[in-house]
Order: structure tokens, then C-alpha cells, then sequence
């Protein structure tokens, strides 16, 4: 089983080679170390590690969710966003999962929230795992563009911010899209609700890395 718990991945070794030494269990944040420094390597890592955990579950659960209309999916966002918000507030945490467990689902569940807006929502799964993972691999590009793009203009700022920050934005960003889909996904001045799933993704990411960093 995966065990999503940071302290950290391997500098010295690309994703692809941890997997192919390690297999699953590779998975396991628990086991690796991060000494990384530079954003684009220290995301792809974090994204490596999303995308293989996407992957596994559509070998074991297929494409169900496909059925998902945006609201349940927004609904899960907040689910895990809310939880990391209120133990960060109380520091007080009686269910073991751990907080990188749930900075992951943000990220995987914002992604397929990208793809059903591409392709709408069906009444039963119609594409297999494979084409399932292609089109992740899409969105996962994009977001990282435009990672890259903020991160030129902004000057990796978040490096300085704290993970309870980050957490305050994600929930923000979630709360925004409630508000656009019971505007029936209208807006006026506001992004879409696109960009704000592309936004809590980055900001997953951020916080992913910065607990590889906490010993």
C-alpha cells in the first residue's frame, strides 16, 4: 500500500530509476530524502509521485470517475483542504493519514476535474486507464507552463511562504469555484474555473515540496 508520508525523495537518482530499483514501494515518501535544488526537479518529483499513484488506482479502480460532475469533485477539494486547515489550526490530528496524503488528492483531483471539463461528464466510464494517463500527462504539462511562467514573474515567492499559507489558498481557490458553479459558471470579472484548479495544483505542489523538506 502506498504510504504517502515525506521526509523527503533522492537527488541523485531520476524518478524513473527509483521506480525501476525500488517498484511500488518507491512510492513512499517515507523512504526518500530531498536534497533537490531547483524548482523544476523538485516539481517533476512531486508530480512523478502523483502521476504513478493516478496510475496504480486506474489499474485498480478503472476510470469511475468519470461520472464525477465537477461539483463532487470540487466537494472532495474542499473535503481534504478543510481537514488540512483545521488540524493545521489546532494542531491536533486523531486520524493517522497524513497531511502529504491529502495535499496529493488535491493535486489529482484537480487534474481530473481539468479533464472533465475537456470532455464533460458521462453517465458510465468511457476511456481506459491508458488514455486516462495521457490526457493527465496533458493538464500535468500545461500546469507545470504555467507554473514556470508565474514562477519567472513572481520570483519563486513561495519558497518564502509557509505551508499553512499555502493551504489558506488552496481553500480560497475552492471556495471561489463553489461560488462559480452555483453561478452556474458564470463570471463577471474572475477567472475561470479552470485556472483556480490550475492554481491549487501548483500550490499542492509547493506545499509537497516544502514537507520534503521538514525532517
Amino acid at each position: 500500500m502506498i504510504t504517502p508520508t515525506i521526509t523527503g525523495f533522492l537527488a541523485c537518482q531520476s524518478w524513473p530509476e527509483i521506480f525501476k530499483k525500488n517498484g511500488r514501494n518507491a512510492l513512499s515518501f517515507t523512504t526518500l530524502k530531498v536534497v533537490m535544488k531547483n524548482t523544476r526537479k523538485e516539481y517533476s518529483a512531486v508530480m512523478e509521485l502523483c502521476r504513478n499513484l493516478f496510475q496504480k488506482k486506474g489499474q485498480d479502480y478503472g476510470t469511475a470517475w468519470r461520472i464525477l460532475r465537477l461539483t463532487s469533485l470540487t466537494d472532495q477539494i474542499f473535503i481534504k483542504a478543510n481537514r488540512l486547515r483545521s488540524i493545521q489550526l489546532s494542531g491536533v490530528q486523531k486520524i493517522e493519514d497524513p497531511m502529504e496524503g491529502e495535499f496529493i488528492g488535491i493535486i489529482n483531483y484537480s487534474i481530473m476535474a481539468l479533464i472533465q471539463i475537456e470532455k464533460g461528464v458521462v453517465n458510465e466510464p468511457d476511456i481506459d486507464a491508458e488514455e486516462a494517463l495521457i490526457l493527465y500527462n496533458r493538464h500535468s504539462s500545461e500546469i507545470f507552463s504555467l507554473m514556470e511562467n508565474k514562477n519567472h514573474d513572481y520570483g519563486e515567492a513561495w519558497r518564502d511562504m509557509r505551508i499553512a499559507s499555502l493551504t489558506d489558498l488552496i481553500l480560497q481557490k475552492v471556495l471561489r469555484v463553489k461560488q462559480i458553479e452555483n453561478n452556474n459558471g458564470e463570471t463577471l470579472v474572475s477567472e475561470g474555473i479552470d485556472a483556480n484548479y490550475m492554481d491549487m495544483v501548483n500550490y499542492a505542489v509547493f506545499a509537497l515540496i516544502h514537507l520534503s523538506k521538514k525532517d
